[in-house]
């Protein structure tokens, strides 16, 4: 019987890159949180990884309870609008050391070994607003805000 691939993506990502472990050491800004930040950023990153379009889709996929394979039974998935406060005050600097610590593992597994450009390792981020919305409105939440280049050349740096 084939076990459900996206399952064996995570596995995958949970065994090698111990994914799992850097996201329990997320931490944000929240006062008495009624969910744990890695908790709350699982869902994005697998709405992510199924490249759903926007925070609107994510709800209402979170709605229909249609991660119920994924995560244990009777597991509260947090709503959209908790999400969106995580992501808000999250500790940056620990989401870049997952990052870090992803890069430098697959530089060990030779993941990159002949995707160089010149001996440079090259990664691009792409804004295309995957996860923007219209629903929400304020002052702040539909501005553009210009992010570092932190990946531009991360990867030769760890080689």
């Amino acid at each position: 019987m084939r076990k459900n691939r996206f399952v064996r993506l995570l596995r995958y990502m949970k065994n090698v890159f111990d994914i799992d472990v850097g996201m329990r050491r997320l931490s944000d800004g929240r006062v008495n949180p009624t969910y744990k930040t890695n908790q709350v950023i699982l869902p994005l990153l697998l709405g992510f990884m199924l490249r759903i379009e926007s925070m609107n889709e994510l709800k209402y996929m979170l709605k229909e309870n249609e991660f119920r394979n994924v995560f244990r039974r009777g597991s509260r998935l947090p709503q959209i609008d908790t999400i969106r406060d995580t992501l808000k005050v999250i500790d940056l600097e620990k989401l870049k050391a997952i990052l870090i610590h992803i890069f430098k593992k697959a530089i060990k597994n030779k993941v990159f070994r002949n995707g160089t450009i010149d001996g440079y390792m090259v990664a691009a981020i792409d804004e295309s607003g995957l996860f923007g919305s219209y629903v929400k409105s304020c002052s702040k939440c539909l501005t553009k805000m210009e992010t570092g280049s932190f990946l531009l050349g991360a990867a030769d740096q760890f080689a």
